[in-house]
């Protein structure tokens, strides 16, 4: 595939090209271009062109063009979502529900839209008002990862949209085609050319589009040494940044919990997509009196996991690369090391089906300390680290005890336990007793080290816009 720019289908200015790897199998399928700084400048010039219009459009005429395309994205998820486990390797089922499900928050962006207000003040004196608008903030640089690329790209995309900024995408390496795919698609629905561009690069790629001088926003989801990176770059143009980083998150098992429940919800959502994702659990402090009991119960649920061989059936697909494959490898090795205990998994998949993937079951270390990388640092990966505390105080200090605040898990039948745990955790978002996907509705982000600004919701529209203060001022005619 090429890139997608200005409505049309085009190379590199250079001619050369990536290739694009099926993570199941390790084959070469596809390819997109090795974009530089000449095709980033092409890809913003063509922005800034729509921007002029854009920005004039009724907000009801946007609203009509992105339900038009959550629409096309509803009717083509089969479609795309099969690009998208080639790319990616999680099952297919997974990757159809990801295009339907971000189809779903490019309508709630679009209602957003139409509740957008301007306040008008009453005056000081006779002859005067003051107005208070929202003006959109300009081009927009979406950088985003493999993991979810199609729900990380409407996070920004609709909000952005909405608004009336147009968009640069600079998809991950590793996962392209389907953002590529999804940009034709929304060309073909009626979206003016120049708004949702995408280019294919690598690093280099990446920060020209960010030094570029043109964009106003830069809104990036990925790795806390990248992210710092780019906020680094953009204060030298004052470029506004949406950061959501890494995530090391924690969740909390009181002896009074739901075991049942609690290890169904941790096993679930810490290896769903083989554990590629921000907001996992990666860590869990477990009172000590059911600390034995709550291990027996993970073992079980994590046991019953099946892995997805090349071409086959199963709940999770492959790491998406050597080097997602290689930190979980590392912190494993680390825990082994320092005393932890494998209880499941810890071992590569091997025989027909697995060989040529990058395939790791998923993996419980128990009796993990604070030193253990898996204890300290995000992974990424299929893999948990569990230890005991003697009381929910020590939990929620080790929990807290981290550079990152991006989620947080609570469960404990005692509701004032349950608040003052939930309250005291530093994260942008913690469950009570039980772990549901993020809402669209609501705001989504991290503190500390996970990043800056939210999105989703209301609150992923106003980061696409500026106050304007309009003061007026008339003569008095009657």
């Amino acid at each position: 595939m090429d890139m997608f720019i200005d409505g049309h289908s085009v190379p590199a200015q250079s001619g050369q090209r990536l290739s694009v790897t099926d993570p199941a199998t390790g084959e070469a399928f596809d390819s997109v271009p090795l974009g530089g700084a000449e095709d980033a400048g092409i890809a913003i010039a063509s922005a800034a062109r729509a921007f002029e219009s854009w920005k004039r459009i009724p907000m009801s005429e946007r609203v009509r063009l992105q339900k038009a395309c959550a629409q096309a994205m509803r009717d083509n998820a089969e479609r795309i979502g099969t690009v998208l486990h080639r790319e990616l390797g999680r099952p297919l089922a997974g990757c159809v529900g990801e295009i339907a499900r971000s189809a779903d928050l490019l309508d709630i962006y679009a209602e957003e839209g139409l509740r957008l207000q301007a306040t008008m003040a009453l005056g000081a004196a006779p002859g005067e008002r003051t107005v208070v608008t929202r003006d959109p903030v300009g081009v927009v640089v979406a950088i985003t990862p493999f993991n979810y690329p199609i729900t990380l790209l409407m996070f920004k995309l609709g909000a952005a949209l909405i608004a009336g900024c147009p968009v640069v995408v600079k998809p991950s390496e590793d996962t392209p085609l389907s953002t590529i795919l999804l940009a034709e698609l929304f060309h073909a629905t009626g979206l003016p050319a120049g708004l949702f561009n995408v280019v294919t690069g690598d690093r280099a790629l990446g920060e020209a589009l960010v030094a570029h001088p043109v964009p106003r926003k830069v809104a990036f989801t990925g790795s806390v040494p990248a992210g710092k990176a780019i906020a680094a770059a953009c204060a030298g143009t004052m470029k506004r940044v949406t950061l959501e980083l890494g995530g090391h998150s924690a969740a909390i098992v009181c002896a009074d919990a739901d075991l049942d429940r609690a290890a169904a919800a941790i096993t679930r959502h810490g290896f769903a997509n083989s554990g590629q994702f921000c907001y996992r659990v990666n860590r869990v402090y477990i009172e000590r009196t059911v600390y034995d009991a709550m291990l027996e119960r993970l073992a079980t649920g994590a046991e019953g996991l099946t892995l997805a061989p090349a071409g086959g059936q199963g709940d999770l697909g492959p790491l998406v690369n050597d080097r997602i494959f290689a930190n979980s490898e590392r912190q494993i090795a680390d825990a082994r090391a320092k005393g932890a205990r494998i209880l499941t998994g810890g071992t590569r998949a091997s025989g027909p089906g697995f060989a040529q993937g990058h395939y790791l079951p998923p993996t419980l270390i128990a009796d993990a300390t604070p030193e253990m990388l898996v204890m300290r640092e995000e992974t990424f990966g299929p893999v948990i680290g569990l230890s005991p505390v003697d009381n929910p105080a020590e939990a929620l200090r080790l929990a807290n005890d981290s550079r990152f605040g991006l989620a947080g898990f609570v469960f404990t039948r005692d509701l004032a336990t349950g608040l003052a745990l939930c309250e005291g955790i530093e994260a942008g978002s913690v469950w009570l007793n039980d772990i549901q996907r993020s809402s669209h509705y609501v705001p989504f982000g991290g503190m500390k080290e996970s990043g800056l600004g939210r999105e989703k919701g209301r609150y992923g529209v106003e980061s696409y816009l500026e106050y304007k203060t309009m003061y007026l001022s008339w003569e008095e005619a009657l």
